[in-house]
């Protein structure tokens, strides 16, 4: 199974520590796409849309990593797996929170450091409050909760773990929200993968340091 990768990539990482949960080995293909590597004709014929994380099973071509993230549990998981149940209602609640984290958490952080990143742009104190404003949501979904979407371990908490150590590595402080720390410490401890979450999330900072050099 080839996967279509770059370490420093939050949505890469969950799908990383997806395959490790659910134990399958991914034949790992590392591109970077600011080398321009994902726009090869090669590639494009995979995925038109050219963008990593890129999951090639057997043949068959899926991208968007939570979408993959679903798709290696239902195919490679166990029979309801508890990454994500059979029940439509925990299954709704985990979704919630995928999407959650891919349209206002995850986008949250990256309209705030990606033009600093890519653009040396100054910081945008407006954008910096959507990050607060969208762990505020968080700490408040996780008030009733051990882990993001219920009291098991699942896909919710593997795509967030993704996001909020990496705004852990840039020195956001998710400590200030007491059950988004408590569920940070949680899930370093249990998320299968977490350790090569966290060397990407090592890798990503040391990269865009020399990037803006």
């Amino acid at each position: 199974m080839d996967f279509y990768y770059y370490p420093i990539s939050s949505p890469c990482r969950a799908v990383l520590m997806t395959a490790k949960a659910v134990g399958v080995e991914l034949n790992k293909k590392l591109m970077s796409v600011f080398k321009g590597e994902n726009l090869t004709p090669e590639f494009l014929k995979i995925n038109p849309q050219h963008t990593i994380p890129t999951l090639v099973d057997n043949g068959f071509a899926l991208w968007e990593s939570r979408a993959i993230m679903i798709y290696l549990v239902e195919k490679y998981g166990k029979q309801d797996d508890p990454l994500y149940p059979s029940c439509p209602k925990k299954r709704a609640l985990i979704n919630q929170r995928l999407y959650f984290d891919c349209g206002t958490f995850y986008k949250a952080y990256s309209d705030y450091f990606y033009p600093q990143m890519k653009q040396n742009k100054p910081a945008d104190p407006e954008q910096y409050k959507k990050i607060e404003a969208a762990l505020e949501m968080f700490n408040t979904f996780l008030s009733n909760s051990k882990y993001a979407a219920g009291d098991n371990l699942t896909l919710a908490d593997l795509a967030l773990l993704a996001s909020v150590s990496t705004m852990d590595v840039y020195d956001i402080d998710v400590n200030k929200y007491e059950n988004v720390a408590r569920w940070y410490a949680l899930v370093k401890e249990t998320a299968p993968g977490a350790d090569e979450n966290w060397a990407g999330c090592l890798e990503r900072k040391e990269f865009f340091k020399n990037m803006k050099k």
